[in-house]
């Protein structure tokens, strides 16, 4: 006999299994059974920092475990990225990739570990253009200004970057290149201390992330000049494309979620879907254009396909620039 004990009992048991996180229907109901480690390769603060926490509340929230955001800085991204490759394929370690990651593939002969083997690409999160900002006291208002300012000055201009190899000293290199002109690099350790010195006029410009200088730009401290992605960027939507000077001329930062090779491809598709959806959700995607970033959606396998042409692309502007790291 059917009771109403056991009618009530049943209708929960549907409900519970209605409400579980999407690993109990893909046959994996044991992940996440614990916390999960996601590191952060570098110091605390900053965009990642923030992405990284907006990310990882939110699965928490949808997957029943804490997942704990890890600083590993050091080397250009490389000690936390090789920590990650070096831990078990069980989805329990996590790692935000990067630009830098592309980028170290070829501009870093040295490197302990082959990242395209290393790392299983589980899904995008955001891409941020990049800015040419210079000192108000330069002559110059476009990017044609700066290019015929550079050629009839030799010598004179100096541009700052966050260190070398990063995308920012690359994206001045690839422009150099493209643009025919000569300029000083000066590296710095970070963004902060290069965007001080061009506001006091001790450095000419940069290029720089907008999320780090936008709020410069609109308080009237600094001059942008192009951004450069294909497209303008929402944040700074009056400030036109480097490439409408120099087609072709395209970079920027992007941010991503790997995890160790040989994680089960199901624990790589359930994170991907969450990390999508959360991409989706209002909140998180009101910050994310706060920062003046895009946001990547996908799945797993479009992800692995951006991080190869990313290190495609970046392969050929370290080549173009004939530098690499000691």
């Amino acid at each position: 006999m059917i009771t109403r004990r056991h009618v009530l009992q049943t209708a929960a048991s549907a409900a519970a299994v209605l409400a579980a996180p999407r690993a109990f229907a893909l046959g994996n109901p044991s992940y996440p059974s614990r916390s999960v480690k996601w590191v952060v390769p570098y110091a605390p603060g900053g965009a990642t920092d923030l992405l990284s926490r907006l990310l990882c509340q939110r699965l928490s929230d949808r997957l029943g475990q804490t997942f704990i955001v890890e600083n590993k800085p050091g080397a250009g991204s490389n000690i936390g990225t090789q920590a990650v490759i070096a831990s078990a394929p069980d989805g329990y370690t996590l790692l935000l990739t990067s630009t830098a990651n592309a980028i170290n593939a070829s501009f870093d002969p040295a490197l302990p570990y082959d990242f395209a083997k290393g790392i299983a690409p589980v899904a995008g999160v955001a891409r941020i253009p990049l800015v040419l900002v210079v000192n108000n006291d330069l002559p110059v208002r476009t990017v044609a200004d700066f290019i015929a300012y550079a050629k009839a000055n030799p010598g004179k201009i100096s541009i700052a970057s966050s260190g070398i190899g990063t995308s920012l000293h690359l994206s001045g290199e690839l422009f150099k290149s493209m643009a025919g002109v000569q300029f000083t690099h000066v590296p710095y350790r970070g963004s902060a201390p290069g965007l001080t010195d061009v506001m006091s006029g001790q450095i000419q410009g940069m290029f720089d992330n907008v999320t780090s200088s936008f709020e410069l730009v609109r308080a009237g401290k600094l001059r942008a000049l192009g951004v450069t992605t294909r497209e303008r960027s929402e944040i700074l939507p009056e400030v036109p494309s480097i490439a409408d000077t120099l087609p072709g001329y395209e970079t920027s930062s992007f941010y991503g979620v790997g995890a160790p090779h040989d994680t089960p491809r199901e624990i790589v598709d359930l994170l991907n879907r969450e990390i999508d959806a959360a991409l989706s959700d209002a909140g998180i995607e009101a910050r994310i254009a706060e920062l003046g970033a895009v946001p990547l959606h996908g799945d797993a396998r479009e992800f692995g396909g951006m991080l190869t042409a990313e290190t495609d692309r970046w392969r050929k502007v370290v080549e173009l620039s004939g530098i690499r790291k000691d």
